[in-house]
C-alpha cells in the first residue's frame, strides 16, 4: 500500500470574515456556538461572544473600540508605588478556572461567565489560547484577569479584585508583559473610568480592525517557549 502525497487542508474560513458591519451596530451577528476554534477565529476578525444565558450567543463588534497602548500606558503615581511596595506575587495561568470564577462573584452588571462561557474559555487555555494574570498574597487569590491572544493581539475580558488595586496591579502587569512578549495590541472592548487612567483610546471600529489584520499572524507568545 502506498501513501499519496496530499497538500495541507485550506484553513476553513471564518465565518465573520468580510462582514458588512453597519454604522452603529454593536452586535454583528446572533447564534452559533461557543466552539473554540469559532470563537478564536472571531477574535482574530475583532469580534467577540457576550451573552446571558437564557439568550443566543451574541457577536459583539463594538464602535468605538477601546484599546490599551501599549506604548503609552500610564500608571498613576500612587498605584506606581503600590505595585512596588505591595508585597503581591504576580503569576501567569497558574490558577486560569479560579480567575474565570472570581470574575463571575459579586457582578452588579449580572452574570454573563455562565457555564458554557467557562467550558469555552477553560478549553481555549488548554490550547495555549487563553491566559490568566493573577495576583497572589501568599497563598490567596487576590485579583487577576483573563482574555484571549491572537498573535500579536490580546483581548482582556474581565478582571477582579478582593483587596484594594488588586485588579489594577493585574491590568498593569499584564500590558508590561505583553509589551515585553512583543506584542502590540490591548483590546479592552469599552472604555470605562477605571481604563481612562491607563490612557485607554476610543478609536473607530474600521481602525480597530485595521489593527487586528495587522498583528493576527505575528509569531509572538504569551508564555516564553
Amino acid at each position: 500500500m502506498t501513501r499519496e502525497n496530499h497538500p495541507p487542508p485550506e484553513p476553513i474560513p471564518s465565518p465573520f470574515a468580510g462582514l458588512s458591519l453597519v454604522p452603529g451596530a454593536e452586535i454583528v451577528a446572533t447564534g452559533g456556538d461557543l466552539e473554540p476554534g469559532l470563537v478564536h477565529g472571531a477574535y482574530r476578525e475583532g469580534v467577540f461572544p457576550w451573552y446571558d444565558a437564557d439568550q443566543p450567543v451574541l457577536w459583539w463588534c463594538p464602535d468605538p473600540r477601546a484599546i490599551l497602548p501599549l506604548d503609552a500606558l500610564h500608571v498613576p503615581r500612587r498605584l506606581a508605588r503600590t505595585i512596588e511596595h505591595g508585597g503581591w506575587v504576580l503569576r501567569h495561568d497558574t490558577a486560569f478556572a479560579e480567575v474565570m470564577a472570581a470574575c463571575d462573584e459579586n457582578r452588579a452588571d449580572g452574570s454573563w461567565i455562565h457555564p458554557a462561557m467557562r467550558h469555552c474559555f477553560q478549553a481555549l487555555h488548554a490550547r495555549g489560547q487563553a491566559h490568566s494574570v493573577e495576583v497572589w498574597r501568599d497563598d490567596r487569590l487576590v485579583g487577576g484577569l483573563y482574555g484571549v491572544a491572537f498573535g500579536g493581539g490580546f483581548a482582556a475580558e474581565s478582571m477582579f479584585h478582593r483587596e484594594r488595586d488588586a485588579s489594577k496591579v493585574a491590568l498593569v502587569s499584564l500590558a508590561r508583559h505583553l509589551a515585553a512578549r512583543g506584542f502590540s495590541l490591548l483590546d479592552v472592548q469599552f472604555s470605562s473610568r477605571h481604563l481612562a487612567q491607563f490612557g485607554c483610546l476610543e478609536i473607530p471600529r474600521a481602525e480597530y480592525l485595521t489593527r487586528v489584520h495587522a498583528v493576527r499572524d505575528l509569531d509572538v507568545s504569551f508564555v516564553a517557549r
